[in-house]
Parts: C-alpha cells; sequence; structure tokens
C-alpha cells in the first residue's frame, strides 16, 4: 500500500508541474497585448456619457479616445502620474481616473508615454474641486478689516478668470496672500449676517459658518440680543467697554489680580474669573422670567445638538498670555445647578437643584470641554495679539472629566439650560504659571454647518 500511494504522489505532482509549465502557452483571446509605436489622441470624453470635454476635476474618470492607445505604457496628467489599469484600455478607448493630487506645475497637458519612452501631448486642464469654505478667523469683523478665511481649494490661475468672494450684500474687492488653503479678504461695505460664498474657475460654495452669525445668540454682555447683564448665580465676571470690534460690553475673564494661575491641577479660580449663568430667578414656582433668567434651552432647540457647536469671540492680551491651567466649559441642566433654592418646582416640573459648585466635581463625571488651547500655540504661549478671534467647539468634543480624563457621563438637550467658563482642574502636566486677561463676547450655539 505505502508503495501505490507513493506512486500516486509523485504522479499527481508530475501532472501539477506540467501543468504550471504549459499555463503560458494557453491563449487567452481577452488578455492586454501592448502594441509598439505611438498613440493618437482624437478626443476626451466623461466615461459615463457622450459629453466630450477639454477639462475635467481631479478623480473624475474620463476616456481617452484615439488610436493605437494599446502602446501607452504611461499617463500623466501635468505633472501628476495616473494609475493606469490595461483591463480599461483598447486601441481606441482609455479610460483613467485624473489624480488627486494638484500639479506642482500646471502645463494644462495629457503626456501619453510609450514604453520606448515616446511622449504625446494632448490639450487638456486639470480643475480643483470646488471651494471647501470652512472657517473665518473672526466672524464678527467690521467692515474694513481684513480676515482670514480657511479651507481648500482656492485658487486662481495667472491669466484666468479671477477667485471672486462674495458676503451676503456686499462682493468683496480686496483679496490677498492667496494660498490653497487660505486667503485674506475685506469684509465690504453693506456685508450682512450669513454666509461667505466663494467662486473658482470649479464652480461656487457656501461656507460652513455665518458671517456676523446672529443665530443662536446666548449672550452678548449687552441685553439686547442674548443674555447677561447681571450676575446669575455665585461668582459675577467683571463686563468691561474693551469690545470695540465685536460691539458693546464683553466678559473679561481674568486671574484675580496679582493671583496666579499654578497650572498644577490645583487650581480652582472663582470670584472675578469665573462666569456663571445659572438659569432661574429665585421664584418658587420657578418660571425663569422674561429676560435674564431663562434655561438656554428656551432660547436655542438644542434637540440635535450632537449636530451643533459653541461658538465665542476672544482676545487674549499678549502681555498677559495663557500659559497653563484649562479653562473648563460647561453646560448643565436646572436638576443640576440653579439660581434658586433646592427643591422648587418649575412649572416644567422638574425639581430644581439649588444653587451649588459639587454637580460638576470629579466623582460626577460630568462631561464638559477643557480649552487649552497653549497646548498646540508656538512655545506654549497663547494669546490673540489683541485681535479678536472666533473659537469654535463642537458639542461632540464636550467628553472631559474634571481631572482632564475621558468623562463617562452623558449630554442630553437638558443638558443645556445653563453654562460656566472657570478655569479649574486638569492634570499636573497642565503648562505653566501664569495670569492671563481673557475677553468672551458673542457666546453662541449654532449647526456645525
Amino acid at each position: 500500500m505505502k508503495s501505490i500511494k507513493t506512486l500516486s504522489y509523485i504522479f499527481a505532482a508530475t501532472l501539477f508541474v506540467m501543468g504550471l509549465s504549459s499555463c503560458d502557452k494557453v491563449d487567452y483571446p481577452d488578455r492586454f497585448r501592448p502594441t509598439s509605436g505611438v498613440p493618437t489622441v482624437h478626443s476626451v470624453r466623461y466615461s459615463s456619457t457622450d459629453t466630450y470635454i477639454d477639462q475635467a476635476f481631479m478623480e473624475e474618470v474620463v476616456c481617452i479616445l484615439g488610436e493605437n492607445l494599446r502602446s501607452v505604457h504611461d499617463v500623466w496628467f501635468n505633472d501628476q502620474q495616473a494609475i493606469l489599469n490595461t483591463s480599461y484600455v483598447t486601441d481606441n478607448t482609455l479610460m483613467v481616473q485624473v489624480p488627486k493630487t494638484m500639479p506642482t506645475v500646471e502645463t494644462d497637458k495629457i503626456y501619453l508615454i510609450t514604453a520606448a519612452k515616446d511622449t504625446v501631448t494632448y490639450d487638456f486642464r486639470v480643475l480643483p474641486p470646488v471651494p471647501s469654505v470652512r472657517e473665518m478667523s473672526f466672524e464678527y469683523a467690521q467692515p474694513g478689516e481684513f480676515v482670514t478665511i480657511y479651507g481648500n481649494y482656492f485658487y486662481q490661475k495667472e491669466g484666468g478668470e479671477p477667485m471672486v468672494v462674495e458676503f451676503p450684500g456686499a462682493k468683496a474687492t480686496e483679496i490677498k496672500n492667496l494660498t490653497m488653503t487660505s486667503f485674506d479678504v475685506k469684509v465690504p461695505a453693506g456685508a450682512q449676517p450669513g454666509k461667505v460664498r466663494v467662486t473658482t474657475a470649479s464652480g461656487t460654495s457656501a461656507s460652513d459658518f455665518y458671517y456676523a452669525d446672529n443665530r443662536g445668540l446666548l449672550f452678548d454682555f449687552d441685553g439686547t440680543n442674548g443674555l447677561y447683564t447681571i450676575n446669575h448665580g455665585w461668582h459675577a465676571c467683571d463686563l468691561t467697554a474693551e469690545g470695540q470690534g465685536v460691539g458693546g460690553s464683553v466678559a473679561l475673564i481674568a486671574s484675580n489680580g496679582e493671583q496666579e494661575f499654578t497650572a498644577n491641577g490645583e487650581d480652582w479660580q472663582d470670584g472675578k474669573c469665573h462666569f456663571e449663568y445659572w438659569a432661574g430667578n429665585w421664584q418658587d414656582p420657578e418660571t425663569y422670567g422674561t429676560w435674564d433668567g431663562r434655561r438656554l434651552i428656551d432660547l436655542v432647540d438644542f434637540t440635535n445638538f450632537a449636530s451643533m457647536c459653541i461658538k465665542f469671540e476672544v482676545k487674549v492680551d499678549p502681555e498677559r498670555p495663557w500659559t497653563g491651567c484649562p479653562m473648563q466649559i460647561i453646560f448643565s441642566s436646572v436638576t443640576q445647578v440653579s439660581n434658586g433654592n433646592a427643591g422648587v418646582l418649575d412649572i416644567h416640573g422638574n425639581v430644581l437643584a439649588g444653587c451649588n459648585n459639587t454637580y460638576f466635581a470629579k466623582d460626577k463625571q460630568h462631561p464638559r470641554y477643557m480649552w487649552r488651547p497653549w497646548k498646540t500655540a508656538e512655545g506654549g504661549v497663547y494669546s490673540t495679539n489683541n485681535q479678536w478671534v472666533t473659537v469654535t467647539v463642537p458639542f461632540t468634543a464636550f467628553t472631559d472629566n474634571m481631572d482632564g480624563t475621558p468623562a463617562t457621563g452623558t449630554l442630553t438637550p437638558e443638558s443645556f439650560s445653563n453654562l460656566e467658563f472657570f478655569f479649574a482642574g486638569g492634570t499636573s502636566d497642565e503648562g505653566k504659571p501664569c495670569k492671563p486677561y481673557i475677553l468672551i463676547d458673542n457666546v453662541r450655539a449654532v449647526p456645525v454647518r
């Protein structure tokens, strides 16, 4: 039996080797066979339609029409090589995807290169996608001020159509420092609140943000379009008239006199550097009144808070920069803290928690955002060089605990009734001691896009 099995294995192995050696002799009629000579290009069209084109966006699939296209070994658009799949090449058609990388040198040509290094060129322009308009450095800039807009695919070709920037109600006339991902623009006279539109040769896109955003305004510190003209909690930060450029009064959240933030995780700065808004007016039952004292959820719909963000303008004095100790940004419900006596019912049937400073303590695991801009600032020193800038924090980033570790609690739409900004917590490596001087204005809750 052993000898029979051995002979069987030898016979099977011999057949396998013979099969391998004969594979390259099998004729596959559909197998790609390159040709010699040079190709000829007649035209280019979209791969899915008979529309003939002389330009296309990056990553679009186009079909090159011509003769002897199986002689092509490489395809380049400008100075970017495309991926050539011979399964989509015949004598008369060559389907290829335009490269997704912007060219370093724009020649506006396709290069078809053979194995013998012969090159055929064809006039064809590659366009970036339509602009992506994501952020503005200072959303409340006044007409006549320059701001920086960030995004992608901003361009204008020399000698070609200029890029156009339009604010609601007015077109910008001055653009400078244009790069693919940013540019500076002077806010035109007559600009109104709303989306900014940018037009290039690729098309037009509207911004994710609103210029002079007047939606979802929670606190303007003037008592005209938002809340807070007096303190609503235990601590009252100062209001100051240093808000030229954003309008009226602004909140001053700064270290108290000569007191220095130790930045070792033990700071709990109250007093003048704690902005505190707790809903309620010491009523029984609590009605929240008609102005200050209302729940923030009565001003803004937080039902879809996961697709929203908090925005505000900030100015940090370069003479008193921010180098350590986090600023905690905390929203809360009236069942966690409120401006009034604990145990009181409100008109919605909620049992109010009353005034306290324990609901956000370490063992409660209440999610908040720990704002630490010096972490990414040059040299670990954050200031805005006495300029106002817009800060955006999506509510999905509210995931921190008191000590900077991930919080285990969850937020609900009712969690957005109160708001606090204050310096405290973090870990033992929270930057360097400092005495920051920080101005904040126009706190608002708006959609991310």
